[in-house]
């Protein structure tokens, strides 16, 4: 159209224009409502569609309001046609970064809820989130008039060449994709690696595996090298796990009554402390005539790895003092041994490792 606008015109525009803002404040406002009711259900996908649709459904009443407007409006073709293709581009954008949250948001809710995979692993949430948004790029260019396919041709072949000089990072990609695939490791487990790093793991996303250790540092190791290192998950296949503590009594205990002991001890930590299993059968087994004590072994029952030292400190302490109480001795280690300086043969003696350690270095000076 050539001519120019009329009161009428500018009037069905202004109208136009405050319905588009009218329907995306009310439709904001019940999405809102809406969020209340979905924040008291159990499944969280409804949270995240109802957040993208708070997103989503205003922008497309003022897009629509828009289109409208200038629907109305004696604008040329050539305008009109500039006028509808930014709209459409605009409201691709919307909606394509609703739909990336929306089934990142699906993804990180199935994942969290299966025990079978890791649930803040965002390698899986970040691949879902570029392929969505790609697709997004590409229809906006396909709605601007603009062909794809020569786009694609020379994507596919400068693939190789980004392949070749990123194959540390696609390797790292694909190591982590067969980590998660695989099911050997969790958000969670606590693992331990060949080379000395171990720690719970924090996450898995596209590039490194991040591990807290129990100082509370981070561990960031890339996903290569944990695929390719040997590995122990004391998570896998079960989270409790049975921890073993040496001790010894003298050769003039009763051991029967020893056993009776601490079995007893066993069963107050398992019962008393946090971390411990209650249900877990005690067991003491000797099974050493030493130098100079009868060494057993103490089997208890933990919950997890890193509850084992909490377990082993207060094992060790109220079975010290049973044994005080009952009059059960831990004898000290010791050894026969006979010291000969020059003619004279000292009588033999039992001496205690400290004691033989001193002698040797005084007859060395």
């Amino acid at each position: 159209m050539n001519r120019a606008p009329t009161v009428h015109d500018l009037v069905f525009c202004g109208i136009a224009l405050a319905t588009g803002l009218l329907v995306a404040f009310l439709s904001r406002t019940l999405l809102r409502w809406l969020a209340g009711h979905a924040k008291r259900t159990r499944w969280s996908g409804d949270d995240v569609i109802v957040d993208a649709l708070r997103t989503v459904v205003p922008w497309a009443a003022i897009t629509g309001g828009a289109a409208a407007a200038a629907a109305v409006l004696p604008l040329t073709r050539t305008i009109q046609h500039t006028v509808n293709q930014c709209l459409t581009v605009l409201l691709i954008f919307v909606v394509t970064l609703s739909a990336a949250r929306v089934i990142a948001g699906l993804v990180q809710s199935v994942t969290s809820a299966r025990s079978g995979v890791a649930g803040s692993a965002t390698i899986f949430v970040n691949i879902t989130r570029v392929l969505v948004l790609a697709i997004g790029f590409l229809v906006a260019l396909q709605s601007l008039g603009i062909s794809i396919a020569p786009m694609l041709t020379a994507l596919g072949v400068g693939g190789l060449a980004v392949a070749l000089a990123l194959q540390d990072t696609l390797a790292n990609l694909f190591a982590g994709i067969h980590i998660l695939a695989s099911k050997t490791v969790q958000r969670g487990d606590y693992i331990r690696l060949s080379s000395g790093e171990e720690g719970y793991v924090e996450d898995i996303n596209w590039r490194q595996t991040t591990i807290r250790a129990l100082s509370n540092n981070l561990v960031v190791i890339p996903n290569g090298e944990l695929a390719k290192s040997n590995m122990t998950n004391f998570m896998r296949p079960e989270q409790q796990l049975t921890i073993l503590v040496q001790a010894g009594v003298a050769y003039d205990s009763d051991l029967e009554h020893v056993e009776r002991v601490t079995l007893e001890v066993v069963a107050e930590v398992m019962t008393g402390i946090t971390g411990a299993v209650p249900d877990h059968e005690p067991a003491v087994r000797f099974h050493t005539f030493g130098d100079s004590r009868i060494g057993f072994t103490v089997i208890l029952g933990v919950g997890e790895f890193s509850d084992q030292y909490r377990i082993k400190h207060e094992f060790i302490k109220r079975l010290h003092r049973r044994y005080r109480e009952e009059g059960i001795r831990i004898p000290a280690p010791t050894r026969t041994v006979a010291l000969q300086q020059g003619a004279v043969l000292i009588p033999q003696q039992r001496v205690s490792d400290d004691a033989v350690q001193d002698g040797a270095s005084a007859l060395h000076d």
